[in-house]
């Protein structure tokens, strides 16, 4: 194994320690020092990986914007079952990420120009119109909105069941709401 490959598997162990660590504890009760115990390393060792901490972070988020984009792309037109689908799937397969994100990253909406912020809001945004549909009524976004805080609570809070029960309770669960038009 060349020093280079040492250097990508130090990094991917590291990545897949914060993710977990992050999960477990959330993002600003985990130290570098936390994730080096974690891997086996010094701090230093983390650090120059990672420094400052916030790049983990960074990393740790990259993986599913691709996935995220082609979720919005992604013209699912009334079959708003699919979209559903789609989307908690997406959810619960990267829901280390989105706990990451609702509780210790993102914080209060408040807005900072030019931040991966910027792009959540968007992501949310273009997802809640997609659940509205065509020409919503204020109780289209509503309900789009309830689910979307459904589903970001339902995945964050729940990282100690299986991916399968938090995938069909929560399908079950916003299909029922989004299916509650009066």
């Amino acid at each position: 194994m060349t020093t280079l490959d040492r250097g990508d598997e130090t990094r991917t162990r590291i990545l897949q320690a914060a993710c977990r660590l992050f999960a477990e504890r959330g993002y600003a009760a985990t130290s570098l020092a936390d994730i080096a115990a974690e891997v086996g390393l010094t701090k230093t060792a983390v650090a120059y990986h990672f420094h400052p901490k916030d790049r983990l972070a960074a990393e740790i988020i990259a993986p599913a914007a691709g996935e995220a984009l082609a979720l919005v792309d992604t013209d699912f037109g009334a079959d708003h079952e699919a979209l559903i689908d789609a989307l908690v799937r997406f959810l619960v397969r990267h829901r280390a990420m989105i706990r990451l994100l609702m509780e210790d990253i993102s914080g209060a909406d408040i807005p900072q120009p030019g931040t991966n912020r910027d792009a959540i809001r968007a992501f949310r945004d273009e997802i809640e119109l997609k659940l509205a549909g065509p020409d919503p009524t204020e109780a289209d976004h509503l309900r789009a909105w309830a689910i979307l805080g459904a589903l970001q609570y339902g995945v964050a809070k729940t990282m100690d069941l299986p991916d399968e029960t938090v995938r069909e309770t929560l399908r079950a669960a916003v299909l029922a709401l989004h299916a509650s038009r009066p």
